[in-house]
């Protein structure tokens, strides 16, 4: 009778901790959502804001590009600024799990929860 009650405690105790975690996950998306990284191409003169998930939210580009005329550059560099943002947006993302997840020991739940929101 007393492993049954330990085994319930424990399998309270994974419950407790997966809600937490659930939780934690929820506030992380608004601030996945919230959050802004900038990728920059062409020494600066391309820059791209991202949010945490990846989603490009702007594109500036210098005056001197576009007074120079210089189209195919500037449609090199736009891409690049992007990806760039939205690899720091990434970063930020898989760190952002790590530290959700840090102190849960439950075998595979880093490894499911890094595909959560992507």
């Amino acid at each position: 009778m007393f492993k049954s009650l330990s085994g319930l405690a424990g399998l309270s105790g994974m419950m407790q901790q997966a809600q937490q975690v659930g939780e934690q996950m929820k506030t992380m998306q608004e601030e996945l959502r919230n959050a802004r990284v900038k990728g920059s191409a062409g020494g600066g003169l391309i820059e791209a804001i991202c949010t945490g998930h990846g989603e490009l939210v702007s594109v500036t580009i210098d005056p001197k590009l576009i007074t120079d005329g210089d189209k195919d550059l500037i449609e090199e560099l736009i891409p690049q600024a992007v990806r760039e943002a939205q690899a720091k947006g990434k970063e930020l993302h898989q760190e952002m799990m790590q530290s959700v997840t840090s102190g849960f020991n439950v075998p595979g739940l880093d490894q499911a929860l890094s595909q959560f929101g992507q």
